[in-house]
């Protein structure tokens, strides 16, 4: 090891990734998991070609923007509400499917952000969320045998005759994008989401909070929509590496991957010496990581080390997901490493991703509201305990309210009625109903900002 200007300790692994030069394409040649390769490679170099030539999906002054918003979060000034589909359909890419989708959020943040008196940054799993690593690459179909598992649209099709992956694919996931953001930057500017304002929350009329739940929806629908009420960014798992590189845009002396405002690593694909942390590493975007209960203490402040050098606040998202069961054994350790290392970043809550289970009497993957809730508030306690800042909660959802592939919540799906309306091709996801819910159980948890006799703000959970 060896030892920084500061005095800390900072492992070879580091030094080596950092004696590195970087380039948009200095991950090739490293170990990259999960990415899939191509059989027709002049097919695939005209597609990549082509996209590195089309025309950047958003600007870098946004990117910069939410990096500045995600410090604020850090800080305990804001609050992140981030969410969307476990993996995008092309088929979705219609606009009353995409209302929906961010409407949703926009409704979250809204009561999250009257419930605390806390501005909330939405971000959507929109816009090129179109993969999914799998656990393992192939699956045995009855009538077909062994074929490729589905990783996502832009890779290859959800019907067992269309398997193959395809890079044609790529440029399809490209142009949905721009048609999705197309219409979103639509939505938003001429006022489409003004009416999201308007909250029923009859559906929680059971809830010992309702009255509470009531007072919040009025102050939502009273105040004065705004740009900023209405402001979205977007996001994606950047797994396909040539297509991220692709997308990668020189600005100045930075790189800029300008396909979405956030791009984030996967658990299976956060390997220190491996390709998506040496991509990642080089880029001016807020950039973030999943880490779960694989993740030693060490290797998260290696990664850290690695992923914000320069210590920038608001550079580095780090969305933890381990488990209900699993929140209190691991996140203080990491909490600490990482605190030990001197370096900002930003704290999220990811409640799905370790509470995936398969209910048994119908045999289709499913996550319990419950269970999702106290991932995210256990999660919340733990920072507290730590004098650390939880700054956001990741959620996997959509804005479709007669989906039923998560149980539980007020609005009562049963495993019995998962069968009713499963739609989803990988994970299942929280319907509107149990998203308003997440949103009103989060900012109780939260409690609203108060200011003491000495001008400090602090925060008291609701009676």
């Amino acid at each position: 090891a060896t030892t920084t200007p500061s005095g800390r300790v900072m492992s070879e692994i580091v030094s080596q990734v950092q004696a590195r030069k970087w380039a948009p394409g200095s991950w090739r040649g490293l170990e990259c998991l999960q990415m899939a390769e191509y059989e027709d490679k002049a097919l695939e170099k005209q597609v990549l070609d082509k996209l590195a030539k089309l025309p950047p999906l958003v600007q870098p002054s946004e990117c910069d923007k939410l990096k500045g918003l995600l410090a604020d979060a850090a800080a305990g000034k804001a609050f992140i509400v981030q969410g969307g589909d476990c993996a995008e359909r092309f088929i979705d890419c219609e606009g009353d499917r995409l209302t929906a989708q961010l409407t949703v959020l926009t409704q979250m943040g809204a009561i999250i952000a009257e419930a605390t008196g806390t501005p909330t940054v939405r971000i959507a799993r929109i816009a090129g969320q179109y993969g999914k690593p799998r656990s393992k690459p192939t699956e045995t179909v009855e009538g077909f045998g062994e074929i490729m598992s589905f990783k996502g649209d832009n890779i290859n099709g959800y019907d067992p005759k269309d398997r193959k992956w395809d890079p044609k694919r790529l440029l399809e996931g490209y142009f949905h994008a721009a048609a999705t953001l197309n219409y979103l930057r639509g939505l938003q500017a001429t006022g489409g989401l003004d009416a999201a304002r308007d909250i029923d929350v009859g559906f929680m009329a059971k809830s010992p909070d309702q009255a509470q739940n009531l007072q919040i929806a009025k102050l939502v629908k009273a105040s004065a929509p705004s740009e900023a009420s209405s402001a979205f960014f977007t996001s994606h798992e950047a797994m396909q590496l040539d297509l991220e590189e692709a997308l990668t845009r020189a600005v100045g002396d930075k790189h800029y991957n300008l396909s979405a405002h956030l791009v984030w690593i996967g658990d299976r694909t956060r390997q220190l010496l491996g390709g998506h942390v040496e991509y990642f590493r080089g880029l001016a975007n807020p950039v973030g990581c999943k880490v779960g209960p694989s993740m030693k203490d060490e290797e998260l402040a290696d990664l850290v080390r690695v992923l914000n050098p320069n210590k920038e606040a608001g550079k580095v998202l780090l969305i933890t997901r381990y488990g209900h069961d699993k929140v209190e054994e691991h996140l203080p350790g990491h909490i600490k490493a990482v605190q030990a290392t001197g370096i900002p970043v930003v704290w999220q809550c990811d409640g799905v991703h370790g509470n995936t289970v398969t209910a048994k009497s119908v045999n289709l993957k499913t996550r319990s509201f419950d269970d999702v809730m106290a991932e995210c508030t256990k999660a919340l306690a733990c920072h507290r305990a730590a004098g650390s800042t939880l700054a956001g909660i990741h959620l996997e959802l959509t804005g479709q309210d007669s989906v039923t592939e998560c149980t539980g919540g007020l609005c009562c799906v049963t495993e019995e009625r998962l069968k009713e309306n499963y739609e989803t091709y990988c994970d299942p996801r929280l319907n509107y109903k149990q998203a308003l819910e997440a949103a009103f159980t989060m900012a109780r948890a939260l409690g609203p900002v108060c200011v003491d006799t000495d001008g400090e703000s602090y925060r008291k959970p609701y009676a």
